[in-house]
């Protein structure tokens, strides 16, 4: 539709043109006019588009590769992945020009790098000391202020664990982040540690302690892509005091920690590694054989789990038994049959539940170093709630 024929329409029947289309179209209408340009720029727009209908074939997959340049020295590329056709989910393309991604460009932060996300379009990358945000689409980013606090002296923090979403009571974006205090050397003795937890509310462009309800949380798994939010909640996958596999959550608006007993095939030296999705509406834990224990017979079958009631009488439903799979971190369950993980020889694949085919993509790394969310596209802008606030920029 031309823009001739969009100017004799009422601003309703405008609107409701506009929220049809994609991101993508959105952000070449906005160069046609100013009105436009308000129009599409507007909260009220934007947060209407954002909330349209959606279905699982609007999912893009964004997958961050590292790219040895020198010696200790990466650069990291962001890709924008989609499948082929509607027919066909087994095959790949680049759907946007690639983005090279600022910071985090040395072999450390390659290994220890987490991306965090999607929340309304935003997604967050991390080293557990530098956060940077990113809606991919506008191909804007914010690097986020260093907390003010610091180890004390003669103590080290060990970083356990970070998540970010959007808590929608105090409709704020919100980080969390949480390490354990020891004094150093580090101490193995349970009572010398404890863990101290910090929170950064996008509104107010600041950190904040917050103290939990218990001495020393949870030890958090350190699996690729074994966090998740859902629910206005975060969750990561741990072991408990006694060494029990559990979910340990953070809710957003409550700003408390609590545990989700693991399925009761779940126990400690279990030899298996442990992923969390969000899969049809539902929490998902990925439970795969870990590829460098030894596997007794039974155990190398990969097991899907939903979970029944989240928030009441919680318990956890295997969906899906699952062939042995190479499988050497887990990423997502994309269009809630296509199973994502990078393989023992460093390559991303995938694993169709529905026709029990396996594929690999023209995507490599260093073992452990891939990272790959499910995304869908949307307008919404990075907040920057002061004129001292860190800049929004351009890639």
């Amino acid at each position: 539709m031309s823009y001739g024929i969009m100017k004799k329409l009422h601003e309703d029947v405008v609107i409701q043109i506009l929220l049809e289309l994609p991101v993508k179209s959105l952000i070449r209408f906005k160069s046609i006019s100013k009105i436009l340009y308000t129009l599409i720029h507007s909260s009220i727009f934007i947060n209407l588009h954002r909330n349209r209908r959606r279905n699982t074939k609007d999912e893009l997959l964004i997958l961050k590769r590292p790219i040895f340049l020198d010696e200790n020295l990466y650069k990291n590329i962001m890709y924008f992945l989609s499948s082929n056709d509607n027919n066909n989910d087994d095959t790949l393309k680049q759907v946007s020009p690639e983005i090279d991604v600022p910071y985090f460009d040395n072999d450390f932060c390659v290994q220890f790098q987490q991306l965090l996300g999607s929340s309304h379009g935003l997604i967050a990358l991390t080293d557990y000391e530098d956060i940077i945000f990113l809606n991919p689409t506008t191909r804007k980013y914010r690097l986020l202020p260093h907390s003010p606090f610091r180890c004390p002296k003669d103590f080290v923090f060990v970083p356990r664990g970070i998540g970010f979403g959007y808590d929608s009571t105090e409709k704020d974006y919100k980080v969390v982040r949480f390490y354990e205090l020891s004094s150093e050397p580090y101490d193995r003795d349970l009572e010398a540690r404890h863990s101290r937890v910090e929170v950064y509310d996008f509104c107010t462009d600041t950190w904040r302690w917050i103290i939990p309800t218990v001495k020393l949380l949870p030890r958090v798994h350190h699996y690729v892509g074994s966090e998740a939010f859902f629910s206005g909640a975060c969750h990561w996958t741990a072991q408990d005091d006694d060494a029990e596999p559990i979910v340990l959550c953070f809710h957003l608006t409550y700003e408390s920690f609590r545990n989700i007993k693991l399925p009761d095939t779940c126990y400690f030296c279990d030899n298996k590694g442990y992923g969390l999705t969000v899969c049809q509406n539902s929490l998902t834990l990925i439970c795969y054989p870990h590829p460098k224990c030894h596997l007794e017979p039974g155990q190398e079958f990969t097991d899907i789990w939903f979970i029944k009631e989240y928030g009441e009488d919680e318990s956890w439903i295997k969906k899906y038994t699952i062939r042995p799979l190479p499988i050497e971190s887990s990423f997502a369950i994309w269009k809630d049959h296509i199973l994502l993980f990078q393989t023992g020889t460093g390559t991303l694949s995938s694993y169709n539940i529905h026709s029990d085919q396996i594929n690999e993509f023209g995507y490599q790394a260093n073992n452990g170093t891939l990272r790959l969310v499910v995304y869908n596209e949307a307008l919404t802008i990075i907040p920057r709630e002061s004129n001292e606030a860190t800049q929004v920029l351009n890639y």
